[in-house]
């Protein structure tokens, strides 16, 4: 941190999941003095409605910072409203938006959400968005979103938004030259899901796909990691009583050293995901050594380098069995083009990690601040 040099400050109303993993990250790797302040990752939807009010009053002296980074489940119409003049130039990070984000099974639409990320968009002085995927998805949306207005639609904010918004993706804890460790061979594979445990993640499909597997006669062990904010579906207390020998570890693992250890002993990550606009667990377990099978939609096919696409993504439910099938025959066998094609694909990762992306968050940072002082 430079002596003299005012901070930036970042506020994170879901401290939680990627939110948080991009927070410490780039807190971690800046050479900017960045101050964070944070909210429990749980009840989004007051986050929306509420962390503006809350941080309004938590700091004392917004002047002091000559930028803001704030995330889209804040309000940044209303802490601007409530700080007048003193508010720093904004940069608004989206890891997901309300207009696209599917609906929990059961719930209405409310079209507050979206209308709050449209107003942040429109407050903030620069936007990021975690992939070209997910930009195209906003903006593909935005309009029809608009159209919902019966009358005086302020199309206009299409090209305001979009005219400051660019693709940042984020930095991932990852190491950009390690090898990855080979599979144990005749061992059988350990299939890993480091997703959240919600809806969104699909893991119905996942556990029927695994049964159907089963049911073939492949071995397998399982790893179920990934943060559950709310309930714990009932899928995972379904397979957590089906197969209690071949799961080797049952929820969250609060340590990154030991979450990392089970991605290096881990064989295949498995994403089932309707929802999922950038995909650190899945960068983080490539690169440690899972060989991963991917919907062919979504931010996937952006993630893995197209001469693997053939390998790794599947376009449905018997392509992803198929798939699957013949990994947990060929892995045990520990064949050699299979293994060298491994360690590619993981090395490929590197192109997300800190280091290499923390110089083009820096430059952003500059430019924010920058404004600032003019």
């Amino acid at each position: 941190m430079s002596r003299g040099k005012r901070p930036i400050l970042f506020l994170e109303p879901f401290y939680g999941g990627s939110h948080r993993e991009f927070a410490d990250g780039l807190l971690e790797n800046s050479r900017h003095p960045l101050e964070l302040h944070t909210l429990p990752a749980r009840f989004w939807k007051w986050r929306m409605r509420g962390a503006a009010l809350h941080f309004a009053r938590r700091i004392k002296n917004p002047g002091a910072y000559c930028a803001l980074i704030v995330t889209d489940l804040m309000s940044l119409a209303d802490l601007k409203a409530l700080w007048a003049a003193a508010c720093p130039p904004a940069l608004l990070y989206v890891h997901e938006n309300q207009l696209t984000y599917p609906l929990a099974p059961g719930e209405q639409l409310d079209l507050h959400y979206g209308f709050t990320n449209v107003t942040t968009a429109l407050c903030a002085d620069r936007i990021l968005f975690n992939s070209y995927t997910h930009f195209r998805a906003f903006f593909e949306e935005l309009p029809l979103f608009l159209r919902r207005m019966p009358e005086y639609r302020p199309r206009w904010v299409i090209e305001e938004i979009r005219k400051k918004s660019s693709v940042l993706y984020p930095g991932c804890r990852i190491s950009p030259e390690k090898a990855v460790a080979v599979p144990v061979s005749g061992s059988p594979p350990l299939i890993v899901w480091n997703h959240r445990w919600e809806f969104d993640k699909n893991p119905e499909l996942f556990f029927s796909v695994l049964e159907q597997v089963a049911e073939a006669g492949h071995e397998f062990r399982l790893v179920l990691l990934g943060e559950n904010y709310q309930k714990v579906p009932k899928a995972f207390i379904a397979a957590r009583r089906r197969w209690p020998q071949r799961i080797e570890q049952y929820g969250y693992e609060a340590s990154r050293d030991r979450y990392l250890s089970w991605l290096e002993r881990g064989g295949i990550v498995i994403s089932t995901s309707d929802q999922e606009n950038f995909g650190i667990s899945v960068v983080e377990a490539v690169r440690h050594g899972c060989f991963p099978l991917l919907p062919r939609k979504l931010s996937y096919p952006e993630l893995i380098p197209e001469e693997f696409h053939e390998d790794v993504l599947y376009g449905n439910r018997d392509e992803l069995v198929e798939k699957l099938s013949g990994l947990l025959v060929d892995l045990p066998r520990c064949n050699p083009p299979l293994l060298e094609k491994l360690q590619r694909l993981a090395l490929s990762m590197s192109r997300f990690s800190w280091d290499t992306l923390i110089h083009s968050y820096d430059r952003e940072l500059d430019r924010l601040c920058s404004s600032a002082a003019h």
